[in-house]
């Protein structure tokens, strides 16, 4: 969703790790990418180019920031799929303040990324907190549906999806489904209040739906 309407969208895509440094210090290790081009220069040619949209210096710029941000967000999140989001969000927002000549510093470049690696942050943070306390005051209301039918799974393949979670959303599960463990208990195991189990709990079913497929 956070892709759609860019024009240089199968470049911007194409993020390899490999070739970079791990800080947002805004350079190479050698200072220069391959074309001796400066963060700041690229960030010049994608300002200057305006609405005509300068699709190579974007493309290079979103490569080069883009294994910065994302290990800021594991960092900081602690998931790899908040550090995907994040690193979309963070350089779409980046790119379209370029094009619209809002960055009046480019040589800051990347002291401007890191200030929106922080704040993104700090509202996604803010965002889990709301979530935690609508669920610790609201999620006790138990809804009347009717049980489904049970479904024959692929065990093979389920034990690979759950081995494919993160530690903390794996021990949820198993306490949960695994051990039959009451929402207070497991999260008494596990040191967490009873609405950050639940938000942890169904954020690891949608993963556990999404790598079992037509299955799950």
């Amino acid at each position: 969703m956070l892709l759609s309407g860019w024009v240089a969208l199968p470049r911007l895509c194409n993020e390899t790790a490999g070739r970079y440094t791990s800080s947002l210090d805004g350079r190479y290790a050698s200072g220069v990418d391959q074309g001796g081009l400066e963060d700041a220069e690229l960030a010049r040619r994608i300002a200057a180019a305006g609405e005509r949209i300068d699709a190579d210096a974007e493309a290079e710029l979103y490569r080069r920031l883009a294994p910065r941000v994302r290990l800021y967000g594991l960092r900081h999140l602690r998931d790899r799929h908040a550090a995907h989001d994040l690193v979309q969000q963070v350089l779409l927002m980046t790119l379209e303040r370029l094009r619209a000549g809002k960055l009046r510093e480019p040589e800051k470049i990347a002291s401007f990324v890191l200030g929106m690696c922080r704040m993104t942050v700090l509202e996604i943070r803010r965002g889990t907190w709301r979530r935690e306390t609508l669920l610790e005051t609201y999620g006790q209301t138990a809804e009347a549906v009717e049980a489904p039918e049970p479904l024959a799974l692929d065990a093979g393949k389920l034990a690979q999806c759950l081995q494919a979670l993160a530690e903390r959303e794996r021990s949820v599960v198993s306490l949960t489904f695994l051990a039959e463990k009451p929402g207070d208990e497991v999260a008494k195991a596990l040191g967490l209040s009873t609405g950050n189990v639940r938000v942890i709990r169904h954020r690891a079913l949608g993963k556990l739906r999404e790598c079992m497929g037509e299955e799950a």
